[in-house]
């Protein structure tokens, strides 16, 4: 059966050239910040890519097909779409059945990603354990995936507002390699350090680069977590977020809210806590993601 594939123009001659090719998700534009700056970001993003080198593919599901780069048109159409879903692997499949419209969460973005041929993929954080997992069992399907499709994922480590410990055990219990870059501690979203070591440290990313043709080449499953500190100027320190974190999980707990509501409502609240500082970061922790994407593409679509 043929994919449900469509390429936009320039990453179908991207594909032809044999050019670097870096996907991005949507849910950034439908669920993380409001129509235009949604748009206006994911433009910035996309052109982050295109100076580093690399050709950006942004995947969206939209009229039963998934849309592997998007035009100017659909990416504002997407930016101002009512009712969008937000897909992960359980829901990908139903949602291009229906006929529906969904943004791609990290897990489903590299199911995309792999069957589009797209070894690299840039985003903000990834989901991980939520505090409680030990009686909500309220875990990520990104770990999950990390460990089964064959794609690098360039993130600030994981957010800051789960258990960052018991997300760094899964992965290694799923064998799932968690590189640095460029720093021993493994970074939390927001802030350089989450005061855990990293398993792996790497510097170049002709280094990643190899270490994921090698994975392919042993016959290793999954793929690559490289997690890319924020900026320094643009982080903001762990001391200091921490218990604005705290206070929002406290708030949380108090009010119900649980299962897919928590992540939301705790992003709004350190929003709102840290005057936008937090939204700030986070434009700049995504940029600089692309930037790093777009040197592991450029050395995986080298000859050798």
């Amino acid at each position: 059966m043929t994919l449900p594939l469509t390429f936009s123009p320039e990453v179908a001659e991207a594909r032809a050239a044999g050019a670097a090719i870096v996907a991005l998700e949507s849910t950034i534009i439908t669920h993380g910040m409001p129509f235009p700056q949604n748009v206006e970001t994911a433009r910035r993003v996309e052109a982050e890519v295109r100076a580093a080198g690399a050709i950006p593919a942004t995947i969206a599901i939209m009229d039963r097909r998934i849309h592997i780069g998007l035009t100017d048109r659909q990416l504002d159409a997407l930016g101002q779409a009512k009712g969008v879903a937000k897909l992960s692997r359980a829901d990908l499949a139903a949602c291009l059945a229906s006929g529906g419209t969904g943004a791609t969460t990290v897990a489903a973005t590299m199911i995309c990603a792999h069957l589009a041929g797209i070894g690299v993929f840039a985003t903000g954080g990834i989901g991980g354990v939520h505090r409680g997992a030990e009686t909500s069992f309220d875990i990520s399907a990104d770990l999950r995936e990390l460990a089964e499709t064959a794609v690098s994922v360039v993130a600030a480590g994981a957010k800051a507002i789960l258990d960052l410990p018991k997300t760094l055990e899964v992965l290694e219990t799923l064998g799932v390699p968690v590189i640095a870059f460029g720093q021993d501690d493994f970074p939390a979203f927001w802030s350089r350090s989450s005061g855990l070591r990293a398993p792996l440290r790497m510097d170049h990313p002709a280094d990643i680069a190899a270490a994921h043709r090698l994975r392919g080449r042993l016959g290793l499953p999954g793929g690559q977590l490289i997690a890319n500190p924020i900026p320094i100027e643009a982080e903001i320190p762990r001391a200091e977020i921490m218990p604005q974190i705290e206070a929002a999980l406290a708030e949380a707990e108090a009010r119900g809210i649980a299962a897919k509501a928590v992540t939301p409502f705790l992003l709004q609240r350190i929003f709102d806590l840290t005057e936008g500082r937090s939204l700030t970061a986070n434009i700049a922790l995504v940029l600089n993601n692309a930037r790093l994407a777009a040197a592991i593409a450029r050395e995986l679509a080298a000859p050798g």
